[in-house]
C-alpha cells in the first residue's frame, strides 16, 4: 500500500521530541506524512513539490489534490482534505503561504501533527521570508507528525548557478561540455528561473551533445556579451575575437570592474593549477576548486608559460586599479588587459 510506504520517518532517538527528520534534495523528493518545502528558491520548490505529486500519481492513478492557502484560512479545512473518502483514494494537500499562515492554520496545523491521516501527504510550503510559523517549523524538523524536510537554498553564487545547471542535464542523462555549460549559466546568471528553462529547452530540442556551438545557437546574443566570454576569447590567443567581444559587453552595458574581476579570477585559477600533476578531483579538493575548474584551467594553460601568466596577472592588477578610478578611461585599461592577455606580451611590443 502507498501509505504503508510512507510511515513517520523517525531518528534513533526514538521518536524523541529532538529527533531530526531527514533532508531530502529537492530533485528527488520522497512522499511522507508531512513534507515541509523549505527555502526562498522558487524554481527548486516548485519542482520538488511536482516530484511528489509525480511519484504519489505513479503509485494510484485516483489521487486527490488540494491545495490550501494558509494566510487566507477557513477553519477546519485542513481536516476536511486529509480526511479517508469513501473509497480511500490517496490525498496530496498542499499548503502554500505559510511564512505568513493566519493563527487558525497554525493551530490546527499543530493539531494535525499530533494524529496525521492515513494515505494523506501534506506539503508546507514555507519560503523563509519570515519567522511566522516558526513553532510549526520547530514540530515538523522535531520529528513530530513524521515529517521530511526538502531545503530549497537561494541560488547566489556562480558556482552554485553552475551546479544547479549541470544537475538538470546530469538529471536528464543530456551531455554537455562543460565550457558550453559555463557560456550558459554566464548568459543567464541573473535569473535562476530563467537558466532553468533555457536548460530545458536544450534538454528537450537538442537530439545529441549540447557543444558551445549549440549553445551559441540558440542564445548567442546573451552568451557573447559575458564576461568569462571576454575572458576564454582573450586567453585562447583570439585577440581580434577577444576586443569584438569586449566591446559587445560593454555595449550591452557590462561593467568593467567585474569584467576585469571575472578575467582575474580564471588567470589565479591557471596559476593555481599550473604545473601540478595531480588528478583533477585531488586537486580540487587541496585547492578547494569544483573538478569541472579544474579542467577548464588546465585547458586554458595551454600556450602559458611561467613568465606570461606572471606577465597577464600583473595586467589584471593594474587594470583593476585603473578602472576603480585609477585611470580615466577605463575602456583603454580593458583593451590594454585584452591585448597583453591574447597577445602573451607586454603591451605595444
Amino acid at each position: 500500500m502507498a501509505s504503508a510506504a510512507r510511515r513517520p520517518a523517525r531518528g534513533s532517538s526514538g521518536g524523541s521530541a529532538r529527533t531530526v527528520i531527514p533532508q531530502l534534495s529537492w530533485r528527488d523528493p520522497q512522499p511522507a506524512p508531512v513534507v515541509l518545502v523549505s527555502g526562498p528558491e522558487e524554481v527548486c520548490a516548485e519542482r520538488a513539490i511536482a516530484g511528489l505529486r509525480d511519484y504519489l500519481r505513479a503509485e494510484d492513478a485516483s489521487l486527490e489534490v488540494s491545495d490550501i492557502r494558509a494566510d487566507d484560512y477557513a477553519a477546519g479545512t485542513l481536516l476536511a482534505v486529509t480526511s479517508p473518502s469513501l473509497f480511500g483514494e490517496p490525498r496530496l494537500v498542499r499548503v502554500s503561504g505559510v511564512e505568513k499562515c493566519s493563527d487558525a492554520f497554525l493551530t490546527e496545523a499543530l493539531a494535525y501533527l499530533e494524529n496525521p491521516q492515513d494515505g494523506a501527504t501534506v506539503v508546507l510550503r514555507h519560503t523563509g521570508a519570515t519567522v511566522r510559523g516558526k513553532k510549526l517549523l520547530d514540530a515538523v524538523r522535531a520529528g513530530t507528525g513524521g515529517g521530511v524536510e526538502v531545503p530549497c537554498a537561494a541560488i547566489k553564487r556562480d558556482s552554485d548557478k553552475f551546479d544547479f545547471a549541470a544537475g538538470e542535464f546530469r538529471a536528464a542523462q543530456k551531455r554537455i561540455a562543460p565550457t558550453a555549460l559555463r557560456a550558459l549559466v554566464s548568459a543567464f546568471s541573473d535569473d535562476v528561473t530563467e537558466l532553468a528553462a533555457a536548460c530545458q529547452q536544450l534538454i528537450a530540442d537538442v537530439p545529441g551533445d549540447v557543444t558551445d556551438q549549440v549553445v551559441e545557437r540558440y542564445y548567442g546574443g546573451r552568451v557573447e556579451t559575458s564576461a568569462f566570454t571576454v575572458a576564454d576569447t582573450a586567453i585562447a590567443g583570439r585577440y581580434g575575437d577577444a576586443l569584438i567581444a569586449l566591446r559587445h559587453a560593454l555595449a550591452s552595458g557590462t561593467d568593467p570592474v567585474p569584467l576585469v574581476a571575472a578575467i582575474a579570477m580564471k588567470l589565479r585559477t591557471m596559476a593555481r593549477v599550473a604545473g601540478s600533476r595531480e588528478s583533477r578531483t585531488a586537486l580540487a579538493a587541496r585547492l578547494g576548486l569544483k573538478d569541472w575548474q579544474v579542467d577548464i584551467a588546465r585547458r586554458d594553460l595551454s600556450g602559458w608559460n611561467e613568465t606570461s601568466l606572471g606577465m597577464a596577472i600583473q595586467a589584471a592588477a593594474q587594470a583593476d586599479v585603473d578602472v576603480k578610478g585609477g585611470s580615466r578611461d577605463a575602456v583603454f585599461a580593458l583593451e590594454r588587459l585584452i591585448t597583453v592577455i591574447a597577445t602573451r606580451a607586454p603591451y605595444g611590443a
